[in-house]
């Protein structure tokens, strides 16, 4: 039995130092710091799904502070690490797991309208049809490969709506986190151990 390799597309909460590409800002490092009680690869939600799933791991593309807009904080261009952007760089996967909107929420990005085509350069400043494109994009991109999109929890009631209104409108697996243990807003070590278990849940499925 081939196994088969998983890729990642994240912010913060998918990040560690030496896992994800080089110049990208990482959230989770081996330092030990106050704000955070990761300090070992091991203790990633992702490491734990591609160990305990059997998988290999594939690209770990992920930016901390990302927002799948192109929108981010104090009401920047983030084109430059947008999840839109860079849903060409996960190689050659056959599960993808999208993990995303956490700093479209706490940036205040703008929502919009739902769109699922014929999208301009404007409407990707948008979070409803920057969600549409960023699927549209993986499904065109990655044909047979598997998609989950990751939801976390205690987002903006609009940013939670939309995407799961995005993810059925496309017919892709969605996790809706529930109850994730953080510090400083980041899952902790009992945090990430709970999301590996509510993803690799709906995966088994």
């Amino acid at each position: 039995q081939v196994k088969q390799t998983v890729a990642v597309l994240g912010d913060s909460y998918s990040t560690f130092e030496g896992f994800i590409p080089k110049g990208y800002a990482t959230w989770y490092t081996t330092a030990v710091q106050k704000a955070t009680d990761v300090n070992k690869v091991e203790q990633t939600w992702w490491w734990q799904v591609i160990k305990e799933g059997g998988y290999k791991m594939g690209n770990i593309n992920s930016y901390s502070g990302s927002t799948i807009c192109n929108t981010g904080y104090r009401d920047e261009d983030y084109s430059d690490r947008s999840f839109i952007n860079r849903t060409t760089l996960l190689g050659n996967p056959d599960i993808i797991l999208i993990c995303g909107g956490t700093n479209d929420s706490w940036a205040g990005s703008p929502i919009g309208e739902y769109k699922y085509s014929d999208w301009t350069k404007e409407d990707l400043y948008s979070f409803r049809p920057a969600m549409a494109y960023m699927i549209d994009n993986t499904i065109a991109r990655y044909p047979n490969v598997e998609i989950y999109v990751i939801i976390n929890d205690g987002l903006s009631e609009d940013i939670t709506e939309s995407s799961r209104t995005v993810c059925e409108h496309y017919k892709v697996k969605y996790v809706m986190l529930k109850d994730i243990d953080k510090l400083n807003g980041h899952p902790s070590i009992k945090g990430m151990r709970q999301i590996a278990e509510q993803v690799g849940k709906i995966m088994k499925k």
